[in-house]
């Protein structure tokens, strides 16, 4: 009897693991099932779980919808600027914390770690307060600047433990080469910590894509709205709505990126993972 218990282990496994998949995945089911169905079909008293006749109606109406359009372009930008910024200093934060000695450097590291326990919602008023007597408010330096002076203490902290498990001697070989912090940082560091820093980088980019206060709080006009923003005005107190089929729509072309960003940056993922279980 015992020679079958790894084949009933690992079926009891499969099978948990399939009807996990099956009940997670349900959401995005039911996201791209109601934006191919008719308003008839979505105000229907009864579940239709698979549309009679699917129909495109939803996208062309969205893809012919210039506000939509506009946010998507300010969603790109806005993310774009803010991940290079927040990557490129947190990557050099993390070097200086891990590859460089200086006076200080574990007390200030002490000090970056204990920002974590500050809850973010203590943060809201003052940096509102901030913003608005810099005259930033309406646009969209206060989601993007921010993140040009490393935000992000566990990000740092993250990178900082893969560099600092970089061996010394490829730093010393370099200075007696002649190269200098800046080189060391960009031609050796930087690509051996390719697979940590495209898993910071895919959760910044599931972060900044998703977030919805700070974009409501700072941009306050339609012109500005990024995605989640303007997806959450297609249903208002009002029932001024927008017919299912089109917030549904709305809904599905906002989770696409995701989905494609971490198809690619799985391989990354797991190869950072599998790495730091093996040196932990």
């Amino acid at each position: 009897m015992k020679q079958y218990f790894p084949l009933i282990r690992g079926a009891f496994l499969y099978t948990l693991l399939t009807g996990a998949t099956v009940l997670m995945s349900f959401p995005l089911f039911w996201m791209i099932s109601s934006s191919l169905k008719t308003i008839q079909e979505t105000n229907s008293p009864g579940i239709v779980w698979i549309p009679a006749q699917p129909t495109l109606e939803a996208y062309i109406n969205i893809f012919n919808n210039s506000d939509f359009l506009r946010s998507y372009f300010n969603s790109v930008f806005y993310v774009t600027l803010a991940m290079a910024g927040t990557l490129i200093s947190i990557a050099a934060v993390a070097y200086a914390f891990s590859r460089i000695e200086w006076p200080g450097r574990n007390v200030v590291f002490f000090l970056m770690l204990s920002t974590m326990m500050i809850p973010a919602q203590a943060l809201i008023v003052p940096q509102y307060v901030f913003f608005n007597k810099l005259g930033w408010i309406g646009t969209f330096n206060p989601i993007i600047i921010p993140g040009y002076f490393a935000g992000g203490a566990a990000m740092i902290f993250l990178l900082r433990q893969s560099m600092a498990q970089i061996p010394k001697e490829l730093d010393e070989s370099a200075f007696v080469d002649g190269a200098n912090h800046i080189q060391i940082w960009w031609e050796i560091v930087l690509p051996l910590v390719k697979a940590p820093l495209a898993t910071i980088a895919t959760f910044l980019f599931v972060g900044l894509w998703n977030n919805l206060l700070t974009p409501l709080m700072y941009l306050q006009t339609i012109d500005l709205y990024t995605l989640p923003v303007y997806v959450s005005t297609l249903y208002n107190i009002n029932q001024t709505v927008q017919p299912w089929p089109t917030i549904m729509t709305a809904a599905v072309l906002t989770t696409a990126p995701l989905i494609v960003v971490f198809f690619i940056a799985q391989r990354y993922i797991l190869e950072s993972v599998v790495v730091s279980g093996l040196k932990g």
